[in-house]
């Protein structure tokens, strides 16, 4: 499978600085295997939404959206599970 572009939205920084450092460097190391294998077999479809997709690292969710067109991933927030699925 070919290399994967990823997009980090520009709001993802904030979300970054509100995690525990020991879970910044479990994401940053989620997303450089994003970008290899956007849909590894621990992501789930979210319901409602065409390309969209999850990650689960401990409490925190990545969510994120796979465009095979133009081989991108688009890396949306990081939140706690409480907070992920709330209306963004």
């Amino acid at each position: 499978m070919a290399s994967y572009k990823l997009v980090l939205k520009p709001s993802l920084r904030k979300d970054l600085r509100s995690l525990p450092p020991a879970m910044v460097l479990r994401v940053l190391q989620q997303f450089d295997a994003l970008s290899a294998d956007p849909l590894p077999k621990s992501s789930v479809k979210l319901t409602g939404a065409e390309r969209r997709y999850r990650i689960r690292i401990g409490d925190y969710r990545i969510i994120y959206e796979v465009d095979h067109n133009t081989q991108q991933v688009v890396v949306h927030y990081v939140r706690h599970r409480r907070e992920a699925y709330r209306n963004r």
